[in-house]
């Protein structure tokens, strides 16, 4: 796996440790039971319910070594040493769309703890990498899907 600095919020390090703790207790036992349960059926070779679990428990353990994996390369990040005049990770950005006019406010995350709908973007996507290290009044062009979009930083807060 990657050997590269998770930067997380203390609840986003939360969230991780508590989905972890949750899939090692109840979601192991579950999907240990529903093997278990399966194999009293019978002939192993043409049962479903069988190979169903199987599948289901090999994806649990994937998740459970990425989460590991995630949680031991993670650093929480303490919002008071954070400087606010650039943009960095737990950083709320309010950008102007030049071609637009319209305003948007970002808070720049990890990965793990983006969520569109709550305005948190990836450091990872497009438009988290040209926010990073920019300050208020800079104007960025910024490589999306859909083009090449301008944006000037209008506010940097915490």
């Amino acid at each position: 796996m990657s050997k590269k600095t998770v930067y997380l919020t203390e609840e986003g390090f939360q969230e991780l440790k508590d989905e972890l703790h949750f899939l090692k207790t109840k979601e192991r036992a579950r999907i240990a039971d529903a093997i278990a349960e399966a194999r009293a059926k019978g002939d192993l070779s043409e049962n479903a319910e069988y190979d169903a679990a199987k599948e289901e428990q090999g994806k649990l353990e994937a998740r459970i070594s990425k989460l590991e994996d995630t949680i031991s390369r993670a650093r929480v990040v303490d919002e008071s040493e954070v400087d606010d005049s650039k943009a960095y990770i737990l950083s709320k950005v309010t950008v102007e769309n030049l071609s637009t006019g319209a305003e948007q406010v970002y808070t720049l995350v990890n990965e793990q703890e983006a969520d569109v709908s709550e305005g948190k973007i990836s450091v990872e996507s497009p438009v988290g990498k040209g926010l990073l290290g920019q300050e208020e009044g800079d104007e960025v062009d910024i490589k999306v899907p859909a083009g090449t979009i301008t944006l000037r930083i209008t506010d940097i807060t915490r």
